[in-house]
C-alpha cells in the first residue's frame, strides 16, 4: 500500500495498528496504522469515511505529535525522521477532483521547498482510475475479497473473512480494540480530574485495578 501511495520502493520494518500517541497535557491521537521504514521514516495512515475526520488541522496535529514524541531532550533537530501523514478518504475532501494530493511546505517568496521532510498526502477514495493507485482504492472499498486486484490484499481479506482461524483471530482483534478504546477513554477522563477512579471504572465497565494503574502511570509521566 505504501509503495503504491508514495511511489517508492519502500521497505517497512514495523507496523502498528490503532497506535496511540499520548499527549499528557492535551488531546492524544490514535492512528489507524503507524508504520516505520527501514531508514526510520514515520508514517501515519488514517482511513476516514467522515470528512470531518480528515480536516487539514488534524493532519497538522498528527504531524506535530509524531515529532513531539520522537525527539528526546538535548537531541539535534536534524535527528527528526522523515514523516508522512496519509489520509485515505471516502470522499474528495480537498475538492480538486484529483486522485491524490501531496501537501508540502514551500517558501512563499521563492516557491522553493522548505525541505523539512514532513509530508502530508490525501488519497481520494471516490476516484477509481485504471492506475496502481486507482486499483488500490478499488480494493479498499471491495466487499468481496475475490474481486480485489492485489493478491496480497485479496489473500489477507479471505483469511480474515473465510478461514476459521482467521475469523477467530479477527474476533480477538476486535475485542482487543474495544478494550483499548475503553483504556483511552479512561485516560482522557483521568486527565479531566472530574470523576473518581471508581466512577470511571463503573461508567466504562472496567476493573478498578486497571483504572488505578492508568492513574498511577499518568502521575509518573507528569513527574518525569
Amino acid at each position: 500500500m505504501l509503495r503504491i501511495i508514495l511511489e517508492q520502493n519502500l521497505k517497512v520494518t514495523e507496523v502498528l495498528t490503532q497506535y496511540v500517541v499520548h499527549n499528557l497535557y492535551g488531546h492524544s491521537v490514535k492512528m489507524d496504522i503507524h508504520a516505520i521504514g527501514e531508514s526510520g521514516q514515520e508514517m501515519d495512515i488514517e482511513v476516514q469515511k467522515d470528512d470531518s475526520g480528515a480536516v487539514p488541522k488534524r493532519a497538522r496535529y498528527n504531524s506535530s505529535l509524531i515529532d513531539g514524541n520522537y525527539l528526546e531532550a538535548g537531541r539535534d533537530y536534524n535527528k527528526l525522521p522523515e514523516s508522512w501523514i496519509i489520509f485515505i478518504t471516502e470522499n474528495d475532501v480537498l475538492g480538486g477532483n484529483l486522485p491524490i494530493y501531496h501537501i508540502e511546505r514551500t517558501i512563499v517568496e521563492t516557491g522553493q521547498s522548505f525541505d523539512d521532510k514532513a509530508h502530508i498526502i490525501y488519497v481520494n477514495g471516490s476516484m477509481e482510475e485504471d492506475t496502481p493507485l486507482g486499483k488500490l482504492v478499488h480494493d479498499f472499498k471491495c466487499k468481496e475479497p475475490d474481486d480485489m486486484n492485489y493478491k496480497e490484499l485479496r489473500n489477507r481479506a479471505n483469511y480474515y473473512k473465510k478461514d476459521k482461524e482467521g475469523v477467530e483471530r479477527m474476533s480477538k482483534i476486535m475485542q482487543e480494540l474495544i478494550d483499548e478504546e475503553k483504556k483511552e477513554s479512561a485516560i482522557e477522563l483521568l486527565k479531566l480530574q472530574k470523576l473518581t477512579n471508581e466512577e470511571i471504572a463503573k461508567s466504562l465497565k472496567m476493573k478498578i485495578e486497571l483504572v488505578d494503574k492508568l492513574a498511577e502511570e499518568l502521575n509518573l509521566m507528569a513527574l518525569a
